[in-house]
């Protein structure tokens, strides 16, 4: 089913409502088409450059299961029937992939907690999508993986491999995310997992509200967006620690040309959609004009590493917009 007519009639109800899902309740329909046609142009470049495998080969990173699983999630974030509609076959060969990837016995997915924690949340998100009976088996897997190495870590956080025994807010936010996910998706998550992964996030957040990256000092705006995020998928969002993340992101949330813009972006977007919508038809708008002039010819971005990792995180900054992944919605 294709998404945008949904997206039209979302509007039309919406419009006059004042809840925070509310979308493009200040904007034109033709930059909801724009909107639209950037996003369907990036993934007709993954469909087109996924090779046989199920995977990319753009780069060493388009083949990390991680990577793959963010190419599931920008595949599903539009709304197209992952079963019948036109990236099925591409969706199908992808998942297949990650699947293989996972240790039966264990859970792990990849070789390290990064690829683990993106992995399991688009096992998350598909499961509830999906008749797919590989999925529910295959994620409560890995969400038993993560909890059972924040088990053993002293800090209540994540690192590098299942057995680190220290932390870090990048790899730690990746698996919160993952763990709201499997919540969402009907997976047992014990509330002692995301009280003592929250309290590991928090006590890297500085005095200005920004989050380093293992410990307070250091704060940047992907950490910083991480720590917000992390604090609103807890519904921690009366705390003086989120208003003060909130305060953080609107002086430094930015496109950019640093390193990890991509990255970057992909928390951002999600941070800044929580934190209210004015704040978010601001950036949303910014961030379009500057993905639209920067798309390539073909529909990729370019980023640090490589096209298949730029696209799937420019779309998936993008992809709150339809709102129809169940980790997007406020």
């Amino acid at each position: 089913m294709d998404r945008l007519p949904c997206l039209f009639i979302c509007l039309a109800l919406l419009v006059s409502q004042t809840s925070g899902q509310d979308i493009f309740e200040q904007s034109s329909d033709l930059l909801v088409r724009e909107i639209d046609d950037t996003y369907r142009k990036g993934l007709g470049f993954l469909a087109g450059s996924q090779d046989e495998r199920g995977c990319w080969s753009d780069s060493s990173y388009g083949s990390e299961p991680g990577v793959v699983g963010m190419c599931i999630l920008a595949f599903l974030a539009r709304g197209d029937d992952p079963e019948f509609g036109p990236y099925r076959s591409h969706y199908k060969k992808a998942l297949d992939y990650l699947l293989k990837a996972q240790n039966n016995k264990t859970g792990y997915i990849g070789s390290s907690m990064y690829n683990h924690g993106f992995s399991t949340l688009a096992l998350a998100e598909a499961y509830g999508l999906t008749n797919d009976l590989r999925l529910g088996p295959a994620l409560e897997k890995a969400t038993k993986l993560i909890v059972s190495s924040q088990k053993q870590n002293p800090k209540g956080g994540w690192r590098y491999g299942p057995e680190s025994q220290d932390a870090d807010t990048t790899v730690s936010g990746a698996q919160m995310v993952a763990l709201f996910a499997a919540r969402n998706a009907g997976i047992k998550v014990p509330e002692e997992a995301i009280e003592r992964g929250k309290a590991y996030i928090l006590s890297c957040q500085d005095s200005s509200g920004g989050f380093g990256y293992t410990t307070s000092s250091g704060a940047n705006l992907p950490r910083t967006a991480i720590g917000s995020l992390i604090l609103s998928l807890a519904k921690d969002t009366e705390s003086d620690a989120y208003e003060n993340s909130i305060e953080y992101l609107k002086k430094s949330a930015k496109f950019g040309d640093q390193g990890h813009k991509f990255y970057s972006l992909y928390y951002t977007s999600q941070a800044i959609f929580r934190a209210s919508p004015s704040l978010w038809n601001s950036w949303n708008s910014q961030n379009f004009k500057q993905l639209q002039s920067t798309q390539t010819e073909n529909g990729a971005w370019n980023g640090n590493y490589g096209k298949t990792f730029a696209t799937s995180a420019a779309l998936l900054s993008l992809a709150l917009n339809y709102r129809y992944l169940p980790i997007y919605e406020r």
